[in-house]
This record gives C-alpha cells, structure tokens and sequence, in this order.
C-alpha cells in the first residue's frame, strides 16, 4: 500500500509512519487506521455482539491512538500496544454489558462439496464452537489473540495484563479441549486445515 513518497508493509514500517506522524504528516496516520480497523473493529464485536456499538468502540480506539502515539517507544509492534488500547478500552467500558464472543464464531463456511461431506463440515464447526464456548471467557481471549490476531504468548501478557505461564496454560487446555472435540472428524477439511496443524 502506498500513500505519497511511503509504502506501507505493516509491522516492519509502522515506527517509521509513527514517527513521521507525531513530527507533524498526521495524514498518514490513515494508514495506521486501514491496517488495523478490520481487527480493532472484529474486537469490538467480540466484546459488544452488534455493528453500531463496535464501530463507536473502534473510533474511540483510533481516537485513543492518534492521541497517544507520541508515547509509543517502538519497544513492542505498534500492532501490540495498539491492540492493548483497544482491549483496555473494551474490558473498561461502562456500557459493556455481555461477555466475549470469539472471532470463532463468526467463521463463515464454505459451501463447496457433497452434501454428506457439508454436513460433516458443518458438524464438525459446531464442535469446535461448543468447545470454545464451554472455555472461561479469558480463555477464549486468549485464543483469539493467538489464533486469530497472530499474537505471542509475551504479546498477549502486554496486552491483557495475564501473566505469560498462565497464557500458557489457558491457550494449552484450550487446544486440548479442541483437539479431543476434533478427533471424531478427523481428516476433515472445516474451516482451513490450520485449526488441526496447530494443535
């Protein structure tokens, strides 16, 4: 992506577009905010369960951001500190008023094959969801960051505050509690063939 004389790559360019926008080209922070709405905004909905109320949360968030960024010292991914704004954000919320939904549940299936074998499919996404909402909802957090926001267990302890042995252990249950629910469905493809190879 680029945007005037900068080409925007992610992780490995975000302290040079951080830099350059708190000494002053804050047009660029638009970068920042194509890069991380979807995640931010996904957050959101994992917290707040509807389209208005995330969109609201990932403003603030974005808000929160550019009002900040002089502060961040590139000791972690911006991605990192950014994603523990939004989580503090999220977790201090006096509207908050339902638990964490994971990012699990809003896997879409794809609609290609038998009909035995959608089926299949179909059952075995039910058993992986089931087994994710029996987890505590700090679990399933865990698990998104880790699965779905790419984040290391020292990443996920910047941005939740859990000490990294018990993310450790949450994202470890976790992945046996799948893996059992999995084994029924073995060699299916449900979803992409990531959620077997990584466990």
């Amino acid at each position: 992506m680029s945007f005037g004389s900068f080409i925007f790559q992610g992780d490995d360019d975000d302290w040079i577009i951080a830099t350059q926008i708190v000494s002053g080209q804050k047009d660029l922070f638009r970068l920042i905010i194509e890069r991380y709405e979807r995640p931010v905004y996904g957050m959101g909905m994992s917290f707040f369960h509807n389209t208005e109320d995330a969109s609201d949360f990932a403003q603030e968030v974005f808000l929160k951001v550019f009002h900040n960024l002089s502060r961040f010292e590139g000791r972690s991914r911006l991605s990192t500190w950014l994603y523990k704004i939004a989580y503090n954000t999220a977790v201090n919320s006096i509207n908050r008023k339902k638990e964490y939904h994971s990012l699990a549940e809003d896997e879409v299936l794809t609609e290609n094959g038998i009909p035995e074998r959608i089926m299949l499919r179909k059952l075995a996404c039910e058993a992986v969801l089931e087994a994710i909402r029996e987890l505590p909802e700090r679990f399933r957090l865990c698990i998104d960051l880790f699965f779905f926001y790419d984040r290391s267990y020292q990443e996920i302890g910047e941005i939740t505050g859990f000490p990294v042995n018990t993310i450790k252990s949450h994202i470890f249950r976790a992945k046996k509690i799948l893996r059992d629910k999995l084994k029924t469905y073995s060699g299916l493809d449900f979803g992409g063939n990531e959620w077997e190879s990584t466990f």
